[in-house]
This record gives C-alpha cells, structure tokens and sequence, in this order.
C-alpha cells in the first residue's frame, strides 16, 4: 500500500516506534496525525516516517518524491 492511498483514521507505525493515527486524507509529503509518543500530540509528520499500517503490520511504499525528501531531511541533520 502507498502512502498516498491511506485514509484518515488508519493507525499507522513511524520509524521512531510510536504509534499514530491519521486525521486528514491528504497526499504529499506531509500527513496529519494523532501521535501518541511520550505525550498524545496532533501535528505533521512525514510521509516517508510512516513505515506501516496497524494492527496488520502492512508495509507502506513511498513515492520517489517522499524518497528524494528522506534524502535532503537526513542530509541536513533532522
């Protein structure tokens, strides 16, 4: 599945490990989400961050555009 075909409501898996929910049915590089980490926080996170669909564990595809950006955020440090 790609990144740009989940919906709002889907649980997701980011790299990081934590657990989120999507709240918008957009495209791009950037997707709103609920992330539940250290504290419940709605806010953006990248696309390329998402690594999998919950309770599933589905693998995500990401564009090549999602791809070039993970590129140029990791070359700047973030």
């Amino acid at each position: 599945m790609k990144t740009n075909d989940l919906k709002k409501g889907t649980r997701i898996l980011l790299r990081n490990g934590w657990e989120a929910t999507l709240i918008d049915n957009a495209k791009g590089n950037t997707r709103m989400a609920n992330v539940e980490g250290f504290v419940t926080e709605m806010g953006s996170v990248y696309s390329h961050d998402i690594l999998a669909v919950l309770p599933t564990g589905e693998r995500v595809e990401h564009t090549p555009a999602q791809i070039k950006l993970m590129g140029m955020v990791r070359a700047m440090g973030m």
